[in-house]
């Protein structure tokens, strides 16, 4: 059954959940079976759970265990030896972690790409309707550490804005940033637009113009010692199918 866990290093204990409808996920070889570890980057959590379920419906026996995290911590992790088949960034930057250490199998390709959405209370209380807003004094803004993809990427929006902004925390992954809201402990957190629909009407979301300025490209790849080679090809396969991007388009993922 879909494993999942939220991780900043090597993953530690991991919950289950049931299977659900669908198919898909053909491997190369004959049929699969055992265990496949995906490392995710967060905000791939929701998409990827499902996808998990599909593809344990479509291959008996076969159980998929994700570790969710900064892409920065998951890449860290797989470089420092921990057990993964498939790695799926938040960004090229991450992704070279990976590919530089000699880690991963063939090129990374990119199967979707995600874009930055403000994520304000309900009801947005504090009116904000621009990236400039969240320079206002007093406003608690929150965003990912700066080596986060999500991070990275608001950084890059605001420099191309000219704009400052000193936030009240900077969070591990893009979960964390939108929990700070979630809980009302901020007033509003740069996030991804998928993120935003994934909380349904526990944030509010504003688009920003400058947002399309800095897309993240996400790549996934096969990793070099991966303990299950036919299922983590299974399941890329799965990823990249026109099932599987369904899945991540229904979710706000944009096509690669």
């Amino acid at each position: 059954m879909v494993g999942a866990v939220v991780v900043l290093g090597v993953a530690g204990c991991s919950s289950h959940s049931s299977g659900s409808s669908g198919s898909s996920g053909s491997s190369e070889g004959g049929e699969v079976s055992g265990e496949v570890t995906i490392f995710a980057a967060a905000s791939l959590k929701e998409s990827f759970t499902e996808l998990g379920k599909r593809f344990e419906k479509a291959h008996p026996g076969v159980e998929v265990t994700f570790n969710f995290g900064g892409s920065d911590s998951l890449a860290a992790s797989i470089t420092g030896g921990a057990p993964a088949d498939v790695f799926a960034s938040a960004s090229p930057k991450t992704m070279k972690i990976v590919t530089d250490a000699g880690d991963a199998v063939g090129t990374p390709v990119t199967f979707v790409r995600n874009q930055l959405e403000i994520a304000a209370l309900p009801g947005n209380p504090e009116g904000i309707s621009s990236l400039k807003d969240l320079t206002k004094s007093g406003l608690k803004v929150v965003l990912c550490d700066k080596e986060v993809p999500c991070g990275a990427a608001a950084q890059k929006a605001l420099d191309a804005s000219g704009l400052r902004l000193t936030p009240v925390s900077y969070e591990q992954d893009v979960k964390a940033a939108l929990t700070k809201v979630e809980l009302k402990e901020a007033d509003a957190a740069v996030v991804y637009k998928t993120d935003v629909l994934a909380a349904g009407d526990k944030v509010e979301g504003v688009e920003f113009p400058e947002a399309a300025d800095a897309v993240n490209d996400y790549p996934i790849a096969l990793l070099k010692d991966a303990p299950n080679t036919k299922a983590a090809k299974g399941f890329v396969a799965l990823v990249r199918s026109g099932e599987g991007q369904e899945v991540l388009s229904d979710a706000g993922f944009l096509k690669p």
